[in-house]
């Protein structure tokens, strides 16, 4: 983190600065025990716990100060009250992106923005120090603790964002006023709060609200929603996608397995041939969305080429791991109906014994039981072997892909049921997709396949 001292902080925030001005800060955390010398304790009430019933414990771990809602108790350490501390946050990292004034790329979409956003980040540091969202840290705290890792180093900085109501883009977008928006595409997700594709898609575009005449829009121009978004403010978008009709499109796409796709792309000044080291052709769309980023932040087609072929594997994100003689698809850190089909597919190319571990997808509303028998129709349209079904919701994924009499189906109750029995159904040699959504914690089933 950039260095500040309190009575700048302060100001950012609006907050009240009870003692302490000129105390430099060289961090800032939310959770006591990371803190450490140097660092601004930030103590939120979450619905489990508050952070300032953990003041004294940071203090006594070398915090410098406390930004909190209410006077700390039994220690005197300095300290800026405020009226909400989640606010103070989003508001100190505002400042810190207009202070910085780098351009800021934001990612938004349904289905692929950590991959995007990897992609992406991947090309921009063949040019730029690029600062980048790690793990899951893409909501409304997420996205300040993210921009409080910049570095007086980095000149770039790569923003994931997520949401799953609306006026949430709205917040982020606040927050990081990118100067380039991109959107992977709009799917079913989130629809116990969003409704329907329409109200993901009218969600999503809230990334708009905040960008300049001189910023730039990158969209999906095979997405049926996004593909007909016209000018925003004056700002012409640019598309992407399989159809030569878009501005970054891509063909001769030729699957490498389960370790990559390979395809030439094309761009209004250069072609040229990559290998994505990553499988499905969902990673040609994210190496498309990144070229486009690519060229718009002044980087060569050599260049853009090279960060493509770059980028590296993220743990949860079709993550392949080799262990216990057979290869784990490790894509569990999150699941919906589109993600899921994708990953099927990659898994399909796998030039072994195919076995699909999948778990319920949250957050799909009233139509949930639908959404997953579609995805096991889906499932029995490809060359797999088996498919393992956990959990409630995904009996329906095993009733559609059941279907298919040449692909081996079996439902368990939990994980721990499963567990037990994996031998029965894993083999020396498989290949083996884990995926579900995050609440289903996965990485167990990961953890154990791999013998961690």
């Amino acid at each position: 983190m950039k260095k500040m001292n309190l009575e700048e902080i302060s100001a950012a925030c609006g907050g009240q600065l009870v003692s302490g001005k000129d105390i430099i800060i060289t961090s800032i955390v939310t959770d006591s025990r990371k803190a450490d010398a140097g660092c601004l304790f930030a103590a939120i009430k979450g619905e489990r716990t508050d952070g300032h019933n953990f003041i004294k414990t940071a203090a006594q771990q070398g915090a410098a100060a406390v930004l909190c809602e209410k006077a700390p108790e039994n220690t005197d350490i300095p300290y800026i009250l405020t009226s909400s501390t989640l606010k103070a946050l989003q508001d100190i990292a505002a400042y810190i992106l207009k202070k910085a004034e780098i351009p800021v790329v934001g990612i938004g979409g349904s289905v692929g923005k950590t991959s995007t956003k990897e992609a992406v980040a991947a090309v921009l540091s063949q040019k730029y120090s690029v600062l980048k969202t790690e793990a899951n840290f893409n909501n409304n705290l997420g996205l300040p603790l993210t921009v409080f890792n910049l570095e007086e180093s980095n000149n770039a900085a790569v923003l994931e964002m997520g949401i799953s109501d609306f006026g949430e883009m709205h917040l982020l977008a606040s927050i990081a006023r990118p100067d380039i928006c991109i959107l992977t595409n709009i799917g079913d997700c989130h629809l116990e709060n969003l409704g329907d594709r329409a109200g993901v898609f009218k969600a999503k575009t809230e990334m708009f609200d905040f960008l300049e005449p001189s910023g730039h829009i990158i969209l999906n121009g095979d997405d049926e929603y996004l593909k007909n978004v016209g000018d925003v403010n004056g700002v012409k978008p640019i598309f992407f996608g399989l159809e030569k009709a878009n501005d970054f499109w891509a063909d001769n796409i030729k699957a490498a397995g389960i370790y990559g796709i390979s395809c030439d792309i094309h761009g209004p000044e250069a072609k040229f041939s990559t290998l994505i080291p990553k499988p499905g052709l969902h990673m040609v769309y994210n190496a498309l969305a990144a070229a486009a980023a690519g060229s718009v932040m002044g980087l060569s087609p050599e260049e853009i080429k090279r960060g493509i072929e770059q980028q590296e594997n993220v743990g949860g994100r079709f993550n392949i791991i080799e262990k216990n003689g057979i290869t784990i698809i490790d894509d569990c850190y999150n699941a919906n109906p589109m993600s899921m089909k994708a990953s099927l597919e990659s898994l399909s190319r796998a030039d072994s014994r195919r076995v699909a571990v999948l778990g319920d997808m949250g957050e799909l509303g009233k139509n949930e039981k639908e959404l997953h028998g579609q995805v096991g129709e889906f499932a029995a349209g490809l060359p797999l072997d088996a498919v393992i079904c956990i959990g409630s919701l995904s009996r329906y994924i095993a009733e559609k892909a059941a279907e298919n009499p040449a692909i081996q189906v079996v439902c368990f109750d939990d994980k721990e049921s499963f567990l037990k029995d994996k031998g029965s159904y894993i083999k020396s040699g498989d290949t083996v997709l884990v995926k579900a959504s995050h609440f289903m914690d996965f990485k167990n089933i990961v953890n154990e396949l791999a013998g961690d």
